[in-house]
C-alpha cells in the first residue's frame, strides 16, 4: 500500500506545482468565489457552460497543496462533462473524503489521491473547497465558504 500512497502523493504534488487550468475565463457562464477561513485558502472558480455541458473550467487563487491540487484534478475530472454528471461526481466526491478512513471507498481514478484527507478531518475542507465552489458556481449561489 505504501506505493499507492506514494504515488497519490506525487500526483498531489505535482498538481500543487504546475495547476492545470489555472487561468480565469474572461467571458464565463457561471462564476463562484470560494474561501476557507480555517486555512486561509481562496479561490475564484470560472465555467462556460454550453447546452448543459462543462466546456470550459478554470480556476486562480492561493491556498494550501490540498487545495490547489483539488481544483487542478477537479478541472481535469470535469472539463467536457455533462453538467448533471459532474453534479453526480461532486456527491461521490464528497463521500469519499467524508467517509471514516476504516470504510471502503469507491475508486475515483486520480481524484483517488485526496481519498487520504479521510484521516485527517481538518484537511477535509481544503480537498472539498473547489467542489463546493463548483457546485456553487453551478447553482449560481457566487460566494461559498467552507465554515
Amino acid at each position: 500500500m505504501s506505493d499507492l500512497n506514494d504515488l497519490y502523493q506525487e500526483v498531489i504534488l505535482d498538481h500543487n506545482k504546475r495547476p492545470r487550468n489555472f487561468r480565469t475565463i474572461e467571458n464565463a457562464s457561471h462564476q463562484a468565489e470560494g474561501h476557507n477561513p480555517l486555512c486561509g485558502d481562496r479561490l475564484s472558480l470560472y465555467l462556460k457552460v454550453d447546452d448543459g455541458r462543462i466546456s470550459d473550467v478554470a480556476f486562480v487563487g492561493s491556498g494550501c497543496a490540498i487545495s490547489k491540487a483539488s481544483a487542478s484534478l477537479m478541472t481535469d475530472a470535469v472539463k467536457g462533462q455533462p453538467v448533471e454528471e459532474v453534479r453526480s461526481l461532486f456527491e461521490r466526491f464528497h463521500r469519499m473524503v467524508t467517509t471514516p478512513p476504516d470504510q471502503p471507498v469507491e475508486p475515483m481514478g486520480k481524484l483517488s489521491a485526496l481519498a487520504g484527507v479521510r484521516e485527517f478531518p481538518v484537511r477535509v475542507k481544503c480537498a472539498s473547497l473547489a467542489w463546493h465552489t463548483l457546485k456553487a458556481a453551478l447553482d449560481r449561489e457566487g460566494v461559498v465558504s467552507t465554515e
